[in-house]
């Protein structure tokens, strides 16, 4: 009995490793039978019509395939496991290959074995799509390389030599053919060959490659990609037909052209196609965006953990700007604390970078701001969206932004006014006008023309306020100088009885439309990130409210500023215009870290508030600071009483 044990035991384990073996071998042959099922049943759907129209036989050699192909189907399918819907998918494919036998019309056929394949796919699921936009470039290069001595290089079709091949390789760029062919299709092709053809299974390239050469195989037939992007971007309708990258893949050129139409259907096919991020980076894509954020920030972690500090810092910089920038401003209007703590999770991850913390901690704060992003997923879903928070957000960001252009604008005009000189008004005027149509210009660019960056949007956003906040300083000191009569008498006769020079006329546009184009860039993107297809009238709703409320402001200033003394005037216009340089100088520097291109120190100690520009971190909190200074020795220095000539003999 002894001596028979270490031999159980070895038979033992040897049954174990056999079922271990056998189980993932099963699996991947029921995967294996699944998709080479769904590729039958796909080319049955596509090609049926080139073997049989009007009941009759019209290409013995395609007719031959079909029912070859259709038997093919059921046998697979009897030989699947076990399921629910096994045996009803069995009677739809013996169904399937008598409507063949009798030579039935293409469309009932087509209609036939569609079904069957959804069917196929909800019983039995397999993977249907990649994880990330495939890279078409990489597509491109595969194509020539792999495909284009047997299709063409441009998928015209097969060169004399292979055209004799039988079947001869098909034409990608074939309209009719290829308005039927998914992505998927195309990538079960590439990935199984095709039984009985010249076409080779092309398994060994790496999965990520197989979904760019499908990608780009599938845009052969469709070249007007610029008019796509037109479309994609203007009507969110269009984008609501394809939310993610698995309904791209799926989706037929054909079946696009039910919805929307045959040309705008050619049009979308190519752009998206062509450019498959456009799906995962859509403005409506919360959740798509969100995982790209994840996936940049894995990445930046991998590459952290590899040595490459520096793609690591590009990675994770790209996560949000890329990622979670384009879905901030819905997020700060539905949980305003949960979108100031991921930017700050999120900023704490590039700087333990910086500081070289251990691969254990990385990866502790990538937990953390992983699940941050869980729950800005949550906060973000479609069911959490309200009418009234959407009314509220519109109405608080056109108040909010709108306010801080309008305290400037109403400042300078109540200036020229109560010193008598309207001619300038148009000045200030031209510059505020300006400033409203350059943003519609940004606006209409942004949407159907280029793609406006994270980075850039912040650069921008950063740059504006920092330019604008040293204006005021400028601004501001002048008019605390000009509080007392005596110096706004003297400033009038020395120089407003004057003609207004050309370099004072540009100072007052160039300081409205700086003002006012920075509010109004920030405002584009708050209104981009909350419309959608659904929302736009409670968006337009509440943004007229606040322009109301900004009429009404404008009005009740204006009158105010006629009957206020000279001097409180001029007080009280100062300390306004001084508290805007301080919030606009912090926001600056704000944008200007997150865009990456001022170092972060946090300063855990002060807390974070938006609306005056208080951020915890040490250059925000030290701009401020620098400019209240500033303000105070211009406030002191320009209160002093001014030695004329003739008081000093």
């Amino acid at each position: 009995m002894t001596a028979a044990l270490p031999r159980l035991l070895t038979w033992l384990a040897l049954l174990v490793a056999a079922v271990a073996v056998a189980v993932p071998a099963n699996a991947a042959t029921t995967e294996q039978e699944v998709q080479t099922s769904w590729r039958l049943l796909d080319y049955i759907a596509v090609d049926y019509r080139e073997a049989v129209s009007g009941g009759r036989v019209i290409n013995q050699l395609e007719y031959d395939e079909m029912i070859e192909f259709s038997s093919s189907v059921s046998s697979r399918l009897a030989a699947l496991p076990q399921g629910e819907q096994k045996a009803q998918l069995i009677d739809e494919a013996r169904a399937l290959e008598a409507v063949i036998a009798a030579k039935v019309e293409p469309t009932d056929v087509a209609g036939r074995a569609k079904a069957i394949a959804d069917r196929l796919l909800a019983a039995y699921p397999v993977p249907l799509a990649p994880d990330r936009a495939p890279d078409v470039a990489r597509g491109a290069a595969l194509y020539a390389e792999n495909c284009a001595s047997c299709h063409g290089a441009k998928g015209e079709g097969p060169e004399p030599a292979f055209a004799k091949l039988d079947p001869p390789p098909i034409a990608f760029a074939d309209r009719e053919r290829a308005r039927d062919r998914s992505v998927f299709s195309l990538y079960q092709v590439i990935t199984q060959g095709l039984e009985e053809t010249a076409m080779q299974s092309y398994a060994s390239l790496p999965e990520q490659d197989r979904w760019a050469l499908a990608f780009h195989t599938g845009t052969l037939a469709y070249s007007d990609a610029a008019a796509g992007e037109q479309i994609w971007k203007s009507e969110p309708a269009v984008r609501a037909l394809v939310p993610d990258l698995a309904a791209l893949i799926a989706l037929t050129p054909a079946e696009l052209e039910s919805r929307i139409g045959a040309a705008k259907a050619a049009a979308v096919t190519a752009f998206l196609r062509a450019n498959p991020d456009a799906v995962t980076q859509q403005a409506g894509g919360a959740n798509a965006s969100l995982q790209f954020a994840r996936d940049r920030l894995r990445e930046s972690l991998a590459a952290y953990t590899s040595g490459d500090r520096s793609e690591a810092n590009r990675l994770a910089l790209s996560a949000y700007l890329d990622g979670f920038e384009p879905v901030e401003g819905v997020l700060a209007v539905r949980d305003g604390r949960l979108m100031a703590n991921v930017e700050q999770a999120m900023a704490g991850f590039r700087l333990a970078m910086g500081r070289g913390e251990s691969e254990a901690q990385m990866r502790e704060r990538l937990a953390e701001v992983e699940g941050l992003l869980d729950e800005a997923e949550l906060a973000l879903a479609p069911e959490a969206e309200s009418s009234v928070a959407t009314f509220l957000g519109a109405f608080a960001i056109l108040l909010r932004e709108g306010l801080e252009a309008l305290l400037v604008v109403i400042a300078m005009i109540a200036f020229l006014r109560r010193a008598e000189r309207p001619d300038a008004l148009r000045y200030v005027h031209a510059g505020w006008v300006a400033a409203l149509v350059a943003g519609a210009a940004t606006w209409l660019l942004a949407t159907y023309v280029l793609s406006i960056s994270g980075k850039n949007r912040e650069l921008t956003e950063g740059i504006g306020a920092i330019v604008a906040a040293l204006v005021l300083l400028s601004v501001g000191v002048w008019m605390h100088g000009k509080a007392q009569a005596d110096e706004w008498r003297r400033y009038i006769a020395e120089k407003m009885q004057g003609a207004l020079s050309r370099g004072s006329a540009w100072f007052l546009f160039g300081l409205a439309f700086i003002v006012v184009y920075r509010e109004v860039f920030e405002t584009i993107l708050f209104y981009a990130a909350l419309w959608t297809a659904d929302n736009g009238g409670v968006l337009l709703a509440g943004a007229l409210t606040a322009v109301i409320l900004l009429t009404v402001i404008a009005w009740a200033m204006l009158k105010l500023s006629r009957t206020l003394p000279i001097a409180t005037f001029f007080r009280y216009s100062a300390i306004l215009i001084a508290v805007l340089a301080v919030v606009l100088i912090g926001k600056g520097v704000g944008a200007l870290q997150e865009a990456g291109t001022i170092p972060i120190t946090p300063v855990p100690a002060v807390p974070r508030i938006d609306m005056i520009g208080l951020l915890p971190t040490a250059q925000a909190v030290g701009a401020q600071l620098l400019m209240i200074a500033a303000l105070v020795f211009g406030f002191r220095s320009a209160a002093r009483p001014r030695v004329t000539a003739t008081q000093a003999e």
